[in-house]
């Protein structure tokens, strides 16, 4: 009786969480929505999403209604009973699937292919990138508006290699940005699989299991196939992983990756540095015994050099690139649009790409710190503890005001495992598949 009574708390629990976590969208759809229609400095048609209202329904819809019909039914059941790589490769193959019926949704062009070719976007400018050395070494000459022809904001705001992705990608052969916008929706939607095999290695394989449907069925993947930003989460997903691995194994060629990966993010993203601190959790939870930390940090540091070396030789300076791009940001809207309130209307965003089920989940998971639990449930939530960590600083950073729905795509990554801490699974997944679903269809979203 006593277990049952604890149950039913804690379960009362998590439906606050819910629903103080939907509370807080509902303040920030009606804030906004007063701020820009008095004052327009949200720009936001649709606060706090870079939306609009438009009900809509698409080629997408058939297989999306079905795809998440048979997640809810039949996806905790079989995560838990496939073999480990069949898991792997079905959670990938069901993400990918996921995140392109959720594009179609909105149409072949206005889903995928068109996505990247519009005025902001990286493939505007492969046409300058002919002499890749000469514009990298003339790269931060473009960043700050009023320069002789400025870069594209999404060009402006993230170091080179965000860019050079879709150059090589052009120089291969796959030109056009239906090739470009299938390439991050594929490689995105291996995100799933890098947190997965992570949380196998720092927690343990049932909770990795219990968490695969949550990854899969994501509300997030609304934006996954619809930016670069799904293609950069995955990076640095994989980048955690490996050091992960490294560390559980031990292994100096996974170690060796993660720091390539972990370089590579840098220059993909100027904010994604702050997965310096999912990394430390990584570092406190996958090994206790000091000599095999020692024994990897060299591969692990030879591989971080990796990029900073190839950019600093090419002539890209990265810290003048941030400091650059801080003032572009504060020329544009960023400087007009309102701290005060995006400081914690990002936060919505970040209820609305990861769902009800995680604001439950994260409540369970910071039940557990503060008493130092161990085993593998408390070193579960010192991982998502430590993604929360990252999001939070970001957020008071300033610099991600609005359009956190994308940006923060690397970071929610991380937060949905903590949904494996809930003890009924179905209603949650049913709940995060009807959000995704209700955004897709009601709101024409900008990414």
């Amino acid at each position: 009786m006593r277990r049952d009574a604890h149950a039913a708390r804690a379960t009362r629990r998590d439906l606050y969480a819910a629903g103080a976590a939907a509370l807080l969208v509902t303040a920030a759809v009606l804030v906004g929505r007063h701020i820009q229609s008095t004052r327009h400095t949200l720009f936001v048609h649709w606060p706090p999403l870079l939306a609009q209202w438009d009900p809509h329904l698409g080629p997408g819809t058939p297989a999306a209604l079905l795809l998440a019909a048979a997640g809810v039914a039949y996806g905790p059941g079989l995560a838990a009973r496939l073999p480990w790589r069949g898991l792997l490769a079905s959670a990938w193959a069901s993400a990918l699937a996921w995140i392109t019926c959720l594009a179609l949704v909105d149409g072949w062009r206005r889903g995928i292919a068109g996505r990247l070719t519009s005025r902001n976007e990286y493939l505007r400018v492969i046409g300058r990138f002919a002499d890749i050395p000469a514009a990298l070494r003339d790269f931060t000459h473009h960043i700050v508006s009023g320069s002789p022809a400025p870069w594209p904001a999404h060009v402006a705001g993230h170091p080179p290699a965000a860019t050079l992705v879709f150059v090589l990608l052009d120089r291969t052969g796959l030109r056009g940005g239906g090739w470009a916008g299938m390439f991050c929706v594929v490689v995105g939607a291996t995100g799933c699989v890098a947190v997965l095999v992570a949380v196998r290695a720092l927690a343990d394989e049932a909770l990795a299991r219990r968490a695969a449907p949550f990854l899969v069925l994501t509300p997030a993947a609304v934006w996954q196939g619809t930016s670069a930003d799904g293609l950069f989460a995955a990076v640095a997903a994989w980048a955690v992983a490996l050091l992960a691995l490294a560390l559980t194994r031990p292994s100096p060629w996974a170690a060796a990756g993660a720091g390539l990966l972990f370089g590579l993010t840098c220059y993909l993203s100027y904010g994604l540095t702050l997965f310096a601190l999912i990394g430390a959790a990584v570092l406190v939870l996958g090994s206790r015994r000091p000599r095999d930390r020692r024994s990897l940090l060299i591969p692990l540091l030879a591989g971080l050099a990796v990029f900073p070396v190839v950019f600093a030789f090419a002539g890209f300076d990265w810290l003048d690139g941030y400091r650059l791009l801080t003032i572009r940001y504060r020329q544009g809207v960023g400087g007009i649009r309102p701290y005060g309130y995006w400081l914690w209307a990002d936060l919505a965003c970040a209820v609305l790409i990861t769902g009800p089920a995680t604001a439950a989940g994260l409540r369970r998971a910071g039940a557990l710190l503060p008493h130092r639990r161990t085993g593998s449930r408390a070193r579960l939530a010192v991982l998502v503890g430590a993604a929360l960590l990252a999001l939070l600083v970001a957020d008071l950073s300033g610099m991600s005001k609005a359009e956190t729905e994308r940006i923060w795509l690397p970071f929610a990554l991380w937060l949905l495992p903590a949904c494996a801490l809930l003890p009924r699974p179905r209603p949650w997944l049913a709940a995060q598949v009807v959000l995704a679903l209700l955004l897709n269809h009601l709101l024409l979203t900008g990414w």
